[in-house]
């Protein structure tokens, strides 16, 4: 019996074993990969990718945001990113007399350059691993401390890797005068919208324009006019050569969340209880939101990112759970733990473990599941943070002056349509009520929905008698007494309850994790082939492959670059995410590309985006594509809808990531936007 699981063991180490593609690696450990790379076609040196001694490229990537990475592209503090990720900013900007979502909006001098409140730009300065300092014994706030005032940041944190097997320093300077140079229109920005998303073919033409400003001694600074562009260590030379089959590709950003070396448990829960609960709840919220975008400009726009944000996860979730049915990865996973187990019998502090790890997930699951169906049903309804504002501050005894109460208008009812709150809400109080076991659901709400006689009835109850959303200021007696205040009131012990389980992956809450740093330790001592690199968790991270197509079904295989003729066949002035700028097809019309023209399938084209083999997940939205020696050819912004899975398992057959090529950045900024002067400035000759 052992040997026969120990033969299935080696057929599963080759599924689960890190190919040359796989992997997100810590920067300042890459040089156990630079062999491997320069196999591939790398043409520097470890620490030209990290340093702590010199300017490196890790100095010209930053997190944007706080969800996506950007790029340094100019001596001067220019930032390239996706336009999906500096999509709520330009949403912001924008009103109906200027809608630079469908018009895109082009800065032509500095003093033209729009501040956007709130947006951040933040930069690595150092990392370090500190798993031996803080096993002698010093604290993670004295080490925190020391390297703020050491290195002059506003940010430093300690972050486990390998289940916390070991940890890593992480120190970090934030920029907050952030200001948008350019993005196209929604038309090429977005181009294909939720129905390309997460596809190949892909036409888009994802990329956004800021610029980081700083005081006059190049520190971080909060918005003045006094303020000028920061001077980065290191920027990005762009590469107009283009790229060819095979060619070597590295990804430098910053991805958010992978699970590799999860058991079968947590992947049965996300493809068969999690995503199917969550792509049915998203979608009732879709429809209810694209119906209303489709009958008013003014609505359109105050949406945008809204039902942006929610469709991303959406539909990625969909793919998720496809790829993980098709690789049939639940199994896998339960063969490879099997052999596993046999392996451990007779080690005593590794035998049992997979038990103690299946009854920890049999314990936490129910509660997991219901804060993820809190999360998509009850916090779905736009209203609710408003009204819990008010039920919770007031709580707390303070007293809600009109000015705060202003505030807390601006920030939970931005772009607020009551209409379609209420039709979301009638939807999703029903879907809670038939999901969540009845011991979970508020005894208070309970007694309501049997007052009024369905969730529905009592939806409109709620909208029918509320002031909350219609009268300013309210005074302390007439909030208390609406029922929406009510209504947010009687989830506090829910909202409680879930923060005992507010991790960010079911994995990661502590009576689960707390058994998987053992089990990393023992599949490092086991499975001595396998690569081990640690799991996503928005730092900095260097992922590497090549240039190349796949095999999408039998018969069916996609080559690895799009160009303008794709999006020409696309082009439907009857859909707003098909209806490209008029110059767009004037210029296809002409063929007058200039120096942007290539040859394609014995055509005369403009490239859009390409495939490559690189392992990336959310966060490495923006991400720059690099060549071999380190020079930008592409903004990587999103995943082959078959490689969603890759969080839990990377497929190298199929795995791919979709950048836009920098090329055609280049030609939309020059020939439709109009805006030559930037290209000067990134020395694009």
């Amino acid at each position: 019996m052992i040997k026969r699981l120990l033969f299935c063991a080696l057929a599963c180490v080759t599924f689960l074993t890190a190919t040359a593609d796989e992997g997100m690696w810590l920067p300042n450990m890459i040089k156990s990969r630079i062999k491997e790379m320069r196999k591939m076609g790398f043409k520097l040196k470890a620490d030209d990718i990290y340093s702590d001694t010199k300017a490196s490229l890790k100095d010209a990537v930053v997190q944007f945001g706080g969800g996506c990475t950007g790029e340094f592209i100019s001596p001067e503090g220019l930032l390239l990113t996706n336009h999906h990720c500096g999509y709520s900013s330009i949403q912001m900007l924008s009103s109906v007399e200027h809608d630079y979502l469908t018009d895109g909006f082009w800065a032509m001098s500095r003093s033209e350059e729009l501040p956007v409140p709130g947006l951040t730009v933040t930069m690595l300065v150092k990392m370090e691993e500190v798993t031996a300092r803080l096993a002698a014994g010093e604290s993670e706030e004295a080490i925190i401390e020391e390297a703020k005032e050491k290195y002059n940041a506003d940010k430093a944190e300690i972050e486990p890797i390998y289940y916390g097997n070991q940890q890593v320093l992480y120190v970090y300077r934030t920029f907050r005068d952030v200001r948008l140079v350019g993005a196209p229109p929604s038309s090429i920005g977005k181009f294909g919208g939720d129905t390309d998303n997460w596809v190949w073919p892909r036409h888009t033409g994802d990329f956004s324009i800021f610029r980081v400003y700083a005081n006059a001694d190049n520190e971080p600074a909060e918005y003045s006019e006094e303020n000028v562009p920061y001077r980065p260590a290191r920027h990005f030379k762009v590469s107009t050569k283009g790229v060819e089959e095979g060619d070597f590709t590295m990804i430098y950003g910053f991805p958010g969340n992978t699970q590799e070396y999860v058991t079968a448990d947590a992947v049965e829960y996300v493809a068969e209880v999690s995503n199917p609960m969550k792509i049915a709840l998203r979608t009732i919220r879709l429809d209810i939101i694209s119906e209303a975008q489709s009958k008013d400009v003014a609505t359109r726009i105050a949406y945008a990112a809204k039902h942006a944000n929610i469709a991303n996860a959406w539909k990625k979730w969909q793919g998720e759970s496809l790829g993980l049915d098709k690789l049939g990865t639940v199994e896998k996973k339960k063969e490879y733990e099997k052999a596993f187990a046999a392996w451990a019998a007779d080690k005593p502090q590794y035998a049992n473990l997979l038990d103690k790890m299946h009854d920890a997930y049999e314990e936490v699951i129910p509660h997991y599941f219901a804060r993820e169906l809190f999360n998509e049903s009850i916090l779905g309804m736009e209203f609710f943070n408003y009204a819990y504002w008010f039920y919770i501050y007031d709580a707390r005894g303070e007293k809600l002056t009109a000015d705060k109460q202003a505030e807390a208008r601006r920030i939970y009812l931005n772009d607020y349509r009551k209409e379609i709150d209420h039709a979301i809400s009638r939807r999703l109080l029903s879907e809670y009520i038939a999901r969540m076991p009845k011991e979970k659901v508020p005894s208070q709400l309970t007694a309501a929905i049997n007052e009024h006689g369905s969730a529905e009835a009592f939806v409109d109850y709620m909208f029918a008698n509320t002031r909350l959303l219609t009268e300013y200021p309210l005074t302390r007696e007439k909030y208390l007494e609406d029922p929406m205040v009510k209504f947010a009131g009687w989830f506090y012990n829910t909202l409680q309850d879930n923060r005992k389980y507010a991790y960010r992956n079911l994995s990661n809450v502590p009576e689960i994790e707390m058994w998987y740093r053992t089990y990393m330790q023992a599949l490092r001592e086991w499975d001595k082939e396998r690569a081990f690199y640690p799991d996503a968790n928005f730092t900095l991270r260097v992922a590497y492959g090549i240039v190349t197509g796949y095999e999408n079904a039998d018969g069916e295989y996609h080559t690895h670059l799009t160009t303008l003729d794709g999006i020409i066949a696309k082009d439907n002035p009857e859909i707003y995410d098909y209806d490209i700028p008029q110059a767009l097809r004037d210029i296809y019309k002409s063929k007058d590309y200039g120096r942007w023209a290539i040859e394609h399938n014995g055509k005369k084209s403009v490239p859009v985006c390409f495939l490559a083999s690189n392992h990336t997940t959310g966060g490495n939205s923006g991400s720059p594509v690099l060549n071999g020696k380190g020079e930008l050819i592409g903004i990587n912004f999103d995943r082959t809808w078959r490689s969603t899975m890759s969080d839990i398992e990377f497929d190298p057959s199929i795995c791919r990531n979709i950048s836009v090529d920098i090329r055609y950045v280049l030609f939309v900024m020059d020939r439709i936007g109009g805006a030559g002067y930037l290209l000067e400035e990134m020395g694009v000759k």
